[in-house]
């Protein structure tokens, strides 16, 4: 059990609300950040226990903005939490909170969780991050909930959204115009799916390149004589038995072959 599940076994403050197998996934991707000058963002701040626990799990050292639509979520201020509030969907509210915050070290989106939100946040809050900091959206199986825009292989959900996240990534290798280098290909190291939760680490990143190191044994690029010829062979004999079944084709039909 990890510091932060010690936490919310053991909370008697503000209250929280994750799925059990959150904790490990906080605890692998923002360990790193424990007792450094981080800045964190966690959108959704519902009774304002998640951003005690960040608090504790990151220390003195951490500033925690949190936004939240509901109005009385102001009052849950404290020393090293600010809270804005103003729906995420809102991407004149979210450009005037870039405004009013350092760049990002941790964005967590725990909002409401409906396909807009999390699509309108992604797009207006992922370039905020820094270049080495992480996105994570968590609850993304309301992309499977019809009541939250989603459903299975549904055009416009968050899940099918972010698939092209991994074209993206991969968008170096690609030879088409289709799929071209973006920003997002320059600037993430990594994209990590679990069962409701997306994250994204960032690292400038430049072309791939590849090279080769020690002797070689023997010519990869030249098979053996022997089997070229035994593939000359086997090649012959299928493009022989096809022609046949093209005669018998024509001879059933009533043709008469040429």
């Amino acid at each position: 059990m990890n510091d932060l599940e010690k936490y919310f076994r053991q909370n008697d403050k503000r209250l929280i609300h994750k799925w059990q197998h959150y904790f490990e996934v906080y605890d692998r991707h923002f360990s790193k950040y424990r007792n450094k000058e981080v800045v964190i963002l966690e959108i959704g701040v519902s009774q304002g226990g998640s951003l005690q626990m960040w608090k504790d799990y990151f220390g003195d050292k951490a500033k925690i903005y949190g936004i939240d639509v509901n109005p009385n979520c102001k009052d849950l201020e404290e020393k090293n939490i600010k809270i804005f509030i103003g729906s995420q969907s809102d991407r004149k509210f979210l450009s005037e909170v870039k405004k009013q915050i350092p760049p990002i070290d941790i964005l967590i989106d725990d909002g409401g969780h409906t396909m807009v939100q999390q699509i309108v946040s992604y797009e207006e809050l992922f370039n905020c991050v820094k270049e080495d900091g992480v996105y994570l959206c968590e609850d993304i199986h309301t992309s499977y909930w019809i009541r939250f825009g989603g459903g299975y292989k549904r055009r416009g959900t968050f899940i099918e959204y972010s698939k092209n996240f991994i074209d993206y990534l991969n968008a170096y290798h690609s030879h088409q115009r289709s799929l071209k280098v973006n920003a997002f290909t320059k600037s993430v190291a990594s994209i990590h799916y679990y069962d409701s939760i997306i994250v994204i680490e960032k690292k400038p990143m430049e072309k791939p390149y590849h090279e080769k190191t020690g002797t070689p044994s023997f010519e990869l690029d030249s098979a053996p004589k022997s089997l070229i010829k035994k593939i000359s062979v086997k090649s012959t004999q299928l493009i022989l038995s096809a022609l046949n079944k093209i005669l018998r084709f024509f001879r059933l039909g009533g043709f008469i072959w040429k």
